[in-house]
């Protein structure tokens, strides 16, 4: 196994694995520690399954359960699928999620750890994926700026996030039963690397506990700015068969509308339970 550095912020290729046979343990660790080391990794030229993503994904952590039904594959529930196809012969829930810098689950009280994306269908050109590094974002900030902020808490809403726009109001009712607004810290320790990152995104992130949302807008605005710095960004150009996986825990992204919405575009999504972090917001 090598490891080839795609970007100065974040991002490293694997090179030289399989995933689709079986992997030792040290292969395993080997991926993790250099997982842990640039936030996101590539795997190309994976052509596989579902189960075989599952399986792969399965080897990081225990996998979420997406609830959604009409979101998930018909025969595996813990796999998200994201495409502007459509679903049951209506538009597709996920044809435009992502399009806002976030952070995957932080509107819960178990924030997702990662994520591991792959690609079966993309459009002749665009459709990439861009993430930002949220250790550096924190660590570029003043000291007297960290100083306020490791005291300080915000409200992560699901409600806010810009994709409900384009879904069923009954369908937003439903997915807000089941994951009501939670309030997490802006400066998060990450449980394996020790390493302080910020917690916000513009998707979710609505205001700082204590605060009115228009007390809040200033600094999370220059938060928000501040976070996706181009020093801070690898910008990924998909192909066929990529595998992607992220950490949640210090990173965010977001998917922008740089290509023909006419083009086809197919992806499936695992995601990695993590721990608890916040509580939930009492209005």
């Amino acid at each position: 196994m090598r490891v080839k550095k795609l970007a100065y912020a974040l991002g490293a290729e694997i090179l030289d694995v399989d995933i689709t046979r079986p992997l030792d343990e040290a292969t395993i660790q080997a991926i993790r520690a250099a997982w842990l080391e640039h936030l996101v990794l590539l795997i190309r030229g994976q052509n596989i399954t579902p189960e075989q993503h599952i399986a792969f994904s399965r080897r990081f952590g225990e996998l979420e359960l997406h609830p959604n039904k009409y979101n998930h594959h018909h025969e595996h529930p813990e796999v998200y699928v994201v495409t502007n196809k459509m679903v049951d012969n209506r538009p597709s829930d996920t044809r435009s999620v992502g399009r806002r810098w976030h952070s995957d689950g932080a509107y819960k009280l178990k924030p997702s750890m990662g994520s591991l994306l792959y690609s079966g269908e993309i459009p002749p050109v665009g459709g990439d994926t861009l993430f930002a590094n949220m250790y550096l974002a924190y660590e570029a900030l003043s000291p007297k700026l960290k100083e306020v902020l490791e005291r300080l808490h915000a409200l992560n809403d699901r409600g806010a996030a810009q994709n409900n726009r384009n879904v069923d109001p009954a369908r937003v009712a439903e997915r807000l039963k089941l994951t009501p607004p939670v309030i997490n810290p802006v400066v998060r320790v990450h449980p394996e690397t020790g390493r302080k990152a910020l917690y916000v995104s513009e998707n979710v992130t609505t205001c700082f506990e204590g605060m009115t949302p228009e007390e809040s807008r200033p600094l999370l605005e220059y938060l928000f700015a501040h976070s996706v710095r181009q020093e801070f960004i690898f910008r990924h150009r998909w192909q066929v068969h990529d595998l992607l996986m992220w950490d949640n825990r210090c990173t965010v992204h977001l998917a922008p509308p740089d290509y023909d919405l006419t083009q086809p575009r197919y992806m499936m999504r695992t995601t990695i339970a993590g721990t608890p972090l916040g509580r939930l917001y009492q209005s």
